[in-house]
Formats: C-alpha cells, structure tokens, sequence
C-alpha cells in the first residue's frame, strides 16, 4: 500500500447501503473524481462498537433496507468496472466469521481490495484473522489509541499497510477539537517504525484535516460524510465531491 502514501492520503470512510447502494456507488465515483486515495467501505452491522451516532444510525439503516455483505460485493464489482481507486473493508468481526473468513477474503482480493480494519478485534486476537488475510494478499490494518501505549512497540513493529492512530477516547464522530496528544502518538509510532501513519476519529474540516496532514501521512473521515448522506440523500454524490475536493486541497497546502 506504499503508493497510496507517497503523498498526504486522504481516506474517507462511507457506509455502504446508506442512504441505498446504488447512491453508495455513485459516493465512490465522487470520491474518486476528488483526489480520494483509499476509500474505506464500511459494511454495517448491529452492533458497531467503534461508532457514535451518526454512523450507528446508517449502519442500522442500511441493514433495515436490506443490504447485505453479498449484495455489497456485487456493488463493488461493478464500481471495479468502472473505476480503479483503492479500497478497503471497514467491518467487524461477526460479520467476516458468519460469512466465512476464507470466502470473504477470497473476494475481497479478487475485487483488489488492499485492506480489512476491524476495530473490535484486540490486538492480542488478531491472529484469527491475520493468517487468512496474508493468504489471500489483503492488510490487516492495526489500531493505535491513547490507551495502547503498554504494547505500543509490539504493535507497530507488526503492523501492515499503514497504522490507523485513533485521535482520542471514545467512538467515531465530528468534533470541534482534535487532542494535541496526537501529533506525540505519531511521533511515537515514527520512532518506533517509518510505517505510514493515518490518523481518524473526530476529524470534519478542512482546516482539521490541514493541521494533521503537517505531521501524519494519511487523514480518515467518516461521519462528517455520512452526515451529508443523511442531509442531502439522493443529491449527495455531488455534495460528497466538493466535500473531498475542499478536504485533499487543504491537505496538500499543509
């Protein structure tokens, strides 16, 4: 996954089947269209611990309306006929388990998708997931948050593809201020390893999105998009556009 890091990454993070899958597909094209790096896919489930509430209410959405992690691949099949940006996985563990661990990673490869990140899974069981993942060529994207500083060296010097570096407590959600402890966890991490950095979790604005950029290698967003999901519905692609567009601009100037 090093090419997608030879510059500042911009990741942003959509909720597949939200506000339906054929709108989730037209995000992606946007996204892609905007200067999107890698685009983590979420696929919902009943119980997203990791989530505040913008995103629990889509997932719950999106699962009323019927979508399913089959019905999802089908979606990115046809995306991948039209359209070669990275993408990645962003589930829970339940959710690849009842499929079948084997079975979902073997499409997910042969839909290109780089990597899996699965915030319920500790650290010390990722072993569960890590053989399958490495078989069929997809990241299994380790998790840094302020409380992982007793492990921290174990986990970077294991870590694939990039660290997703969580900015602060609790669960994913818009937030007025980002911690000043973030830059000295990715510091951290530096020290430890030179593996990319993306941090996540509170991130909305330009200017937040700016001020990280200045010392990670990488920027994740999701529920400032999924809000303007929830906002504008149908009309959201184009409004999802000049959101990323607006994002990676201010990125680049960082």
């Amino acid at each position: 996954m090093n090419d997608i890091f030879t510059h500042k990454a911009f990741i942003p993070f959509i909720t597949c089947g939200y506000p339906n899958l054929d709108i989730s597909e037209e995000i992606i094209y946007a996204l892609a269209e905007n200067g999107t790096d890698l685009i983590e896919l979420g696929i919902p489930f009943s119980d997203p611990v990791a989530e505040g509430a913008v995103i629990q209410k889509a997932s719950e959405e999106a699962l009323k309306n019927g979508v399913s992690t089959d019905a999802i691949f089908d979606m990115v099949a046809r995306v991948r006929r039209k359209c070669n940006v990275p993408l990645a996985f962003m589930t829970y563990a339940n959710v690849v388990f009842s499929y079948g661990s084997k079975k979902f990673m073997q499409k997910a490869n042969a839909l290109g998708i780089q990597a899996l990140l699965l915030p319920d899974v500790p650290f010390e069981e990722k072993q569960e997931f890590e053989g399958v993942c490495d078989e069929f060529g997809i990241n299994l994207i380790s998790f840094v948050a302020p409380t992982s500083a007793k492990r921290l060296t174990q986990i970077i010097q294991e870590a694939k593809g990039f660290v997703y570096c969580v900015s602060s407590y609790g669960v994913t959600g818009v937030r007025e201020n980002i911690s000043n402890d973030v830059k000295a966890m990715v510091d951290s991490i530096k020290s430890i390893r030179d593996i990319p950095v993306a941090v996540g979790f509170g991130i909305s604005t330009p200017e937040q999105a700016k001020t990280i950029s200045r010392y990670a290698d990488g920027v994740v967003i999701g529920s400032a998009i999924v809000k303007l999901c929830a906002q504008y519905g149908k009309d959201a692609p184009k409004h999802i556009g000049a959101y990323a567009k607006s994002i990676k601009q201010a990125m680049q100037e960082a």
